[in-house]
């Protein structure tokens, strides 16, 4: 007897837990602005250097025709194209610049003067007003950087916070937060209030979002699981290409900052409609507000709840508190458990390299659409349109295909597709975006079954730890994820190429891993260094079934 049985007696999607999951799934889309927002709150259009002749008041990016840039600018010694941040050391003359041969002998000067910005396709964003490019290009970057080191901090402090205090408080808690620097980073005077107001605005993502999806998955029963956390997912996709909208009709970074953190006012009203986890409820001891939610579930799905099962909760929940109490008195569970024994440190070592790629060419992906040419707001349409047949994919072929053969597959593809782009002719725009796209679409697919595949390779008694640190080591890749784009600036498709022979190796390599499907989990370290072996052991019998694995990996 567990709570999973409450569920199937209130029915294991019922109209009560329709209402409420679609409820949790809208902040997903808010949670996507604010990750994706930073493609064009940074985004760097075309620039040059003010040139000593130009007056500040009055110059613009087009005074200076394109045909007459070899007179002014030297050229870029790795990439060929005009190095805009210097300029020749001359008099700009209206006999010099009606001229066709650059005078060099002088030499170059770094720009001092300012910079003028081509406004055909932003009229500004902070790369501009705050200059950030040049020899401060680096600072763009390590702004988006530090934005995940907020969600990866965000991860912690508020899945620490949902676990002591509530779902619900911590919800609510993050979501303010999330609405006040929201606001504050898009009203920031310089450079360092704005980066620290995203970075705490990232770590809010994670209260929202996966406290959103925790209290939506411990509603539902076993065999929704799935369905209910992919197409939570689906939601975060609609949020990416909404935020390309958002784009299209705002073209000051300030004011598109202030529309995609105002919708989150909208939830606010969720305190009086969403209900704590009764879950959580029943294991801090709280019977009688869990039973009162129960209660309240079962009239509007229409059916009774025997009073035989609440008892039955009651005396489970004290059971379950002795056995914690039992835990809490053994040492606690390290990663360092993962990597004692060979076979299981090989699996964990390869589970942490898949995931530190799939976040890393995820976001490199995502971010990365301003460089691959062509129409930049479409470019970054689709690239959020192609994660929904993604998930579409894992609904129809996760439990069927298998779990290796979806990771590696999708991967391989990602990989090949990325690095094909090495052969697109200079200047064929669409078959690099093509190429991006496949890859875009592939790497989601593998990042939906990282999860599912990492739990069940992971013993039960330091799962929690195996994921914690994966997730710790994707946030690595993720924060990375940001410098790929100034790469792009040297030659078009060497982000790409990176993100494909990083894709290519981990899905190669994850051919390694044990496949999982419709075998049960591993129990105990014994059982997950035999697990995978040439020949292997027979894995306690009480390990759970395929179905209870959805349900607790959807919850941590």
């Amino acid at each position: 007897m567990g709570y999973d049985d409450v569920i199937t007696h209130l029915g294991e999607f019922g109209r009560y837990q329709k209402r409420i999951y679609y409820l949790l799934c809208l902040p997903a889309i808010v949670c996507a602005f604010h990750k994706l927002a930073g493609v064009f709150l940074l985004a760097k259009p075309d620039f040059r250097c003010q040139l000593p002749h130009e007056d500040a008041a009055t110059a613009q990016f087009s005074s200076l025709p394109h045909e007459k840039w070899s007179l002014a600018y030297p050229p870029d010694s790795v990439t060929g194209k005009a190095s805009t941040c210097e300029y020749y050391d001359v008099t700009y003359s209206a006999d010099y610049l009606n001229g066709s041969e650059p005078f060099t002998q002088n030499g170059t000067v770094a720009c001092s003067a300012g910079f003028l910005y081509d406004q055909s396709k932003y009229l500004n964003s902070a790369v501009t007003e705050w200059d950030m490019v040049c020899n401060r290009s680096l600072l763009s970057a390590t702004s988006d950087s530090l934005f995940m080191l907020g969600v990866l901090l965000g991860s912690f402090i508020f899945g620490q916070m949902s676990d002591k205090l509530g779902r619900k408080p911590t919800f609510f808690a993050s979501l303010i937060l999330q609405l006040i620097f929201g606001v504050l980073a898009a009203v920031a005077p310089e450079y360092f209030s704005y980066t620290i107001s995203r970075m705490i605005v990232g770590a809010t993502t994670s209260g929202v979002f996966l406290v959103a999806y925790v209290i939506a998955l411990e509603m539902v029963g076993s065999s929704y699981r799935l369905f209910a956390g992919v197409a939570m997912q689906m939601f975060f996709s609609v949020g990416f290409m909404l935020t390309a909208a958002f784009a299209y009709f705002i073209h000051d970074w300030r004011w598109l900052q202030i529309a995609l953190t105002l919708p989150g006012l909208l939830f606010v009203c969720y305190y009086w409609i969403i209900p704590e986890s009764a879950r959580w409820l029943l294991l801090k001891g709280r019977k009688e507000e869990a039973f009162v939610i129960i209660e309240k579930a079962a009239k509007e799905n229409r059916v009774e709840i025997p009073s035989e099962i609440y008892e039955q909760l009651v005396e489970e929940v004290a059971e379950k508190k002795k056995q914690d109490e039992l835990t809490a008195s053994q040492p606690a569970a390290t990663v360092f458990d993962l990597l004692r024994h060979p076979n299981l440190r090989r699996k964990t070592l390869l589970i942490f390299f898949d995931w530190f790629v799939n976040s890393g060419v995820y976001y490199g992906l995502s971010w990365n659409t301003n460089n691959l040419g062509g129409n930049q707001l479409l470019n970054f349409m689709i690239s959020g349109a192609v994660e929904i047949p993604a998930y579409v994919l894992l609904l129809f072929t996760l439990n069927r295909w298998g779990r290796r053969s979806i990771l590696c597959g999708t991967m391989l593809i990602a990989g090949v597709s990325l690095l094909l782009t090495i052969a697109v002719p200079s200047g064929n725009t669409w078959m690099i975006v093509a190429c991006a796209m496949i890859g875009k679409l592939a790497i989601t697919a593998s990042y939906g079954t990282i999860y599912i595949f990492s739990a069940e390779q992971f013993p039960t008694v330091v799962r929690n730890v195996g994921l914690g640190a994966s997730s710790m080591v994707a946030r690595v890749g993720g924060i990375l994820a940001p410098y790929l784009k100034l790469l792009g600036e040297i030659w078009q498709p060497l982000p790409l190429i990176i993100c494909g022979a990083l894709s290519l190796t981990a899905g190669l390599l994850s051919l390694l891993l044990p496949e999982t499907l419709n075998k049960p989990m591993p129990e105990t370290i014994e059982d997950g260094e035999n697990f995978g072996k040439k020949q292997e052991p027979a894995i306690s019998a009480e390990a759970g079934s395929n179905q209870e694995l959805k349900g607790m990996l959807n919850q941590s």
